[in-house]
């Protein structure tokens, strides 16, 4: 508590090293402790530009100026609306902490003391009480303030940058003017995924804010696929010893964005940090580093601002051009660009910062100044702050200012609250005047906790349960001209209380890019895109957003750029050559319209029609010895089996149906069977009546038409049985074939049993084994007409056929496995055909002299 502090009767006085302040009396009291001018012990000079100081004897950032103006601005416009505090007049200190630690503490005992008698702890009179304190807009200004003030319970706002102040007994003091880190963090991580920016260089300010940043907040941004190709660190501003350490390491980060390949630069900063953007081009051309800032896309944290000092203030801002700020929301104020116009040094009581900035922005003197140089112009106080360029000094608030617009407001409320709920008696307005003046700080914080109120903009302020401001982000787009101005373009927003995937609105069409892009997007990657029908693989070594390029396997597609994987067409699809889209498969088959149908086609009816000349043939000379010999009716089936078999491939030609399925195997299998039963009993009988002749013998009886009937019934029974079982445990059905051929759909017909398939051709080899052997031992025969020497030649070409067809069979695909079975019909029964009927076809056309019994039976011996 605050009588615990014992109160210190020393009356030594302390040099306050505050120079520039700025007063304002009232009944209240506001302190703001806002770092804006630097106080340099000795001028620095760059040693490769000896005729150009770095840093002058004293800098003031002219553009935190404007929140000194914003302060006084709020207070001023407080003081005049009777609806706020009527009876009571709000007053002001300002204080300069130089950007200094010590600046600020020592600022804050000057709150504590009193007014022009600098004795820590000891007040005389209660007078210029301040209720409330505002610090920024660095956030170590908010942090040494909280060390001090927060042991008297004194409200503290931070504005610009907030503080991280781990001290719960400090922190329950503090409000901040800045929203919730995390909002901003969200927003700017789906900035980078929006326009596809996963390589990038960070850096960062050094300290509380940084470090938070760099080991919460970056690990996620690398979950959700953001990878770096620089993390640096700045150092902070330290303008009073050790400059040239400190250019020494922003030279060194100018050079690792000399050689960074990443085209998207994430700065963490404070205010002040744009003054590193702003020295970059300079800076290249001293130490030779390549001029690539131009090409970069700067992407700037809330905390940033466009700030500068006196010797870069007139340096080229081309640098920022297409640069993207996270800016704290803000509004145009009514009323305060002409609070800035009306600015007179020659008329201003208690502003200690006016002539400073007055001789800085106008390049000038007082003839009062202790600065008095002859070879600069005589300040006269006609001098029109409107005619500066935005990068000497900006007219129009900015987020900044408007944050501590806002602050100011907040207090006032806070103190209306309080008034009004603790007077409600009958008083005059002088007593309730001395009531309310009487007040203590520590009183406020039970307020300014619950406080909700419309600022004169109409827009709601009010804090979480962090003491943070419920408000979002804007999303700011820098444009720079030649004439060192610059536009603030408002492209986007980022919404606090939208989901997670909504958080950011962003006009893509809005925002300008850095001149070397022109109207295109940036691209910030670590290699090129993987192009159509191409995806990525991780490249060893390498950061996870650096990979390799490969063809998308066989079958599969990549139909956008930069794909993980590649993926399957469905499988009535087929991939393109390029790999990028899949086209719908052709059904295929085998069809009479095509080149090969058309030519098996017209092989099947063409030894179709031949066999049925041979068949007419031969019922023409039905009576002659050559027709009758070897069993005439045996032949006359024969002949019949040989013309359905060129007519089977009817049924596997055209489009697969049901009961071309059902038929076309089976009647082939029991046409063929029927025809090689037929040799073989046209073997056995010749066979056996060469047997038969000879004395004694007991053959004889076997030979005639009961045995070549009882052959051919069994063994064509036989494969009917097979058929029979086939068609009723395993029917073949029509199907379709998705894998054989890439770009085709087949149709087939799937025969049900593979098994079956192949017990039908084996019993058909079998046959044609025995047919081939029994002819084979007949060769030989002394006839001068040996059938069996032609069944032989017969059963060679029919046994070789289908013994090549097996490999053929399995090998092909599609339509071709159609064709293949086909072809192998028509060989082999041409085989027969040709083989056995043609010879006796010769001697009843060519040679009828030779058709007689004597010349078919007589020995060649």
């Amino acid at each position: 508590s605050v009588s615990s502090i014992p109160s210190r009767t020393c009356h030594i006085r302390y040099p306050l090293p505050i120079s520039h302040q700025y007063y304002q009396p009232g009944d209240l009291s506001i302190a703001g402790i806002i770092s804006q001018v630097f106080t340099f012990s000795n001028p620095v000079t760059y040693n490769q530009h000896p005729s150009h100081n770095l840093l002058d004897e004293i800098g003031l950032v002219t553009q935190i100026y404007q929140h000194t103006l914003a302060f006084a601005f709020a207070v001023m416009e407080i003081n005049k609306n009777l609806q706020i505090l009527p009876n009571i007049s709000l007053g002001f200190h300002i204080y300069n902490n130089h950007f200094l630690p010590s600046g600020t503490l020592l600022a804050s005992l000057e709150l504590l003391s009193t007014w022009n008698n600098f004795i820590p702890n000891y007040k005389c009179d209660t007078k210029y009480n301040a209720m409330a304190a505002i610090g920024g807009p660095n956030s170590d200004v908010g942090f040494y303030m909280a060390t001090i003030l927060s042991i008297y319970k004194i409200p503290q706002f931070t504005y610009g940058s907030a503080p991280v102040i781990n001290d719960p007994s400090q922190n329950v003091f503090s409000l901040q003017m800045f929203p919730s880190r995390e909002h901003q963090y969200l927003g700017i991580l789906q900035l980078l995924l929006l326009f596809r920016w996963i390589w990038i260089g960070v850096i960062f300010m050094y300290g509380e804010n940084g470090l938070r940043f760099i080991h919460t907040i970056l690990p996620k941004f690398s979950k959700n696929g953001i990878c770096f190709d620089f993390i640096e660190t700045l150092p902070n501003l330290d303008f009073a010893s050790g400059v040239d350490e400190m250019v020494n390491k922003w030279i060194r980060v100018y050079k690792i964005l000399g050689d960074s390949t990443a085209n998207v630069v994430l700065i963490h900063g404070e205010i002040h940090t744009m003054i590193f953007l702003r020295m970059f081009p300079r800076v290249t051309e001293f130490e030779n580093i390549p001029i690539k800032t131009k090409s970069k896309v700067w992407i700037m944290t809330a905390q940033m601002e466009f700030t500068s000092i006196p010797f870069v203030k007139d340096f080229e801002v081309d640098v920022i051009h297409g640069a993207l700020l996270v800016a704290l929301h803000s509004t145009d104020v009514k009323g305060f660009q002409t609070f800035l116009k009306r600015r007179n040094p020659n008329e201003e009581n208690g502003d200690g910062f006016i002539k400073d900035f007055w001789q800085q922005v106008f390049n000038c003197h007082f003839s009062s100044s202790r600065e008095h140089k002859i070879d600069r112009n005589v300040c006269t106080g006609k001098e029109k702050v409107e005619t500066l360029p935005g990068s000497v000094f900006e007219t129009t608030m900015t987020s900044h200012s408007y944050s501590l617009y806002t602050a100011i407001y907040t207090i006032a409320h806070a103190l209306q609250f309080m008034d009004s709920c603790q007077f409600h008696s009958r008083m005059t307005a002088e007593i309730k005047r001395r009531n309310s003046i009487s007040k203590e700080p520590w009183q406020l914080h039970h307020y300014l906790r619950s406080l909700s109120f419309n600022n004169s903009l109409e827009e709601t302020v009010s804090f979480d349960e962090n003491r943070e401001l419920k408000a979002g982000f804007d999303i700011i787009n820098w444009v720079a001209f030649p004439n060192q101005t610059f536009l603030r373009v408002k492209v986007g927003k980022i919404y606090p209380l939208a989901s997670k995937d909504n958080i950011l609105s962003i006009s893509q069409d809005s925002i300008v890019w850095p001149r070397p892009y022109h109207k295109e997007l940036p691209s910030s990657l670590c290699n090129d895109l993987c192009c159509l029908g191409h995806r990525r693989i991780k490249k060893e070594g390498s950061p996870f957003c650096c990979y390799d390029c490969l063809p998308c396997p066989a079958g599969e597609i990549s139909s956008q750029m930069d794909m993980d994987s590649c993926t399957p067409c469905p499988e009535d699809h087929y991939p393109n050559k390029d790999q990028d889209h899949c086209n719908p498969k052709d059904a295929s088959f085998l069809s009479y319209g095509e080149p090969l149908g058309i030519g098996l086609t017209t092989l099947s009816l063409f030894f179709s029609g031949t066999t049925g000349q041979i068949f007419w043939i031969f019922l023409k000379y039905r009576e002659t010895p050559i027709v009758k010999a070897n069993n005439r009716t045996i032949t006359y089936v024969l002949i019949i089996s040989l013309l359905l078999s060129f007519l089977c491939p009817l049924l596997f030609i055209g489009q697969p149906d049901q009961v071309r399925c059902l038929l076309r195997q089976t009647t082939f299998g029991i046409i063929f069977s029927v025809a090689v039963s037929c040799i073989l009993a046209k073997t056995l009988i010749i066979v056996l009546a060469f047997r038969a002749t000879r004395p004694g013998s007991r053959i004889r009886k076997w030979v005639g038409k009961p045995l070549a009937q009882s052959v051919i019934f069994s063994c064509s029974l036989t494969q009917v049985t097979i058929c029979a079982v086939w068609l009723a445990i395993f029917p073949p059905f029509p199907d379709v074939d998705m894998h054989s051929l890439p770009e085709e759909i087949v149709l087939e017909c799937n025969e049900g049993s593979t098994i079956m398939f192949y017990c039908v051709l084996g019993f058909m080899g079998f046959l044609a084994m025995i047919s081939f052997s029994m002819a084979f031992l007949g060769r030989k025969l002394p006839d001068n007409f040996n059938e069996a020497k032609f069944i032989t030649f017969s059963m060679m070409v029919f046994c070789s056929t289908w013994l090549s067809f097996v490999p053929t069979y399995l090998s092909a695909k599609g339509k071709y496995v159609v064709a293949v079975e086909v072809f192998s019909i028509l060989a082999s029964s041409a085989g027969l055909l040709g083989c056995i009927f043609p010879p006796k076809c010769y001697i009843i056309l060519i040679r009828p002299e030779l058709n007689n019994r004597q010349y078919l039976t007589r020995s060649k011996q």
